[in-house]
């Protein structure tokens, strides 16, 4: 299909599943994991608008199972600051090295999964709601920069000790707000091509298929094993960073 083999295409599908599986029972990660496999055998522009395009599902539909405990007041000021932070973060593309971006953040993930989990526990951070806007800011200036959005978010629910659900009800609306914005540039640069479309379609079978079976696993986990499986990928999120894109 559009150029591709039947093993790159078989590559695509089950890159596809175990990326529905990961944001099924993490609610983040999904770009970080199918993007290894993605980019041996799709260009780097089709991965980012496949990204995103099944970001906006994935996270809608699982925003939607956990409805129960949204809160929008509490999200507010995090999309008040990613308002602000991901056009600076785009701005300053032109400054920064990307590829030095991502190595200092893949270092951090690393140490700091590492480190949390060596600490069976830990005290929680009582924060304010200016603590959440800088850290929407933050969020949105290296989702403009690097495309990780998401990350920042999910740590600092973490370190407020938040249960599961009310974590997963903060950090994955804010994801999609990204993506949502993600898609609008994408658009405007020319990204969303006929071959691309092809394979989004083709590809929603096995995605809708591992998230549900992500979201099963999910429903099984107490926060203790969930805090765990969110360190665990962080960790992998980190590793992934940090090696050069040619080896993947």
């Amino acid at each position: 299909m559009d150029g591709l083999s039947p093993e790159s295409l078989g590559l695509f599908l089950i890159a596809a599943f175990v990326g529905g599986v990961t944001t099924g029972l993490a609610g983040f990660a999904m770009g970080l994991v199918v993007s290894g496999v993605w980019l041996h055998v799709l260009t780097p522009a089709q991965v980012a608008t496949l990204i995103v395009g099944y970001g906006l599902l994935t996270q809608g539909y699982a925003i939607w199972k956990l409805r129960h405990a949204l809160d929008w007041r509490a999200l507010a000021p995090y999309f008040i600051g990613g308002a602000f932070g991901v056009p600076l973060g785009t701005m300053l593309l032109t400054w920064i090295d990307p590829a030095w971006l991502r190595t200092g953040v893949g270092v951090l993930l690393i140490v700091y999964s590492i480190w949390s989990l060596a600490r069976p526990v830990f005290r929680p951070i009582n924060a304010g709601k200016a603590a959440d806007i800088v850290i929407g800011f933050v969020n949105g200036w290296l989702g403009g920069l690097t495309g990780l959005t998401g990350i920042t978010v999910a740590i600092w629910c973490q370190l407020r000790g938040s249960p599961k659900d009310a974590q997963r009800a903060v950090f994955q609306p804010v994801t999609l707000a990204a993506a949502v914005f993600s898609l609008v540039t994408l658009g405007l640069a020319g990204a969303i091509t006929a071959p691309t479309v092809r394979l989004y379609l083709l590809g929603l079978v096995p995605v809708f298929a591992g998230l549900w079976s992500g979201l099963r696993l999910y429903g099984r986990l107490d926060d203790a094993a969930f805090r765990k499986v969110i360190l665990l990928l962080l960790l992998a999120s980190g590793i992934v960073l940090i090696v050069p894109k040619s080896m993947l």
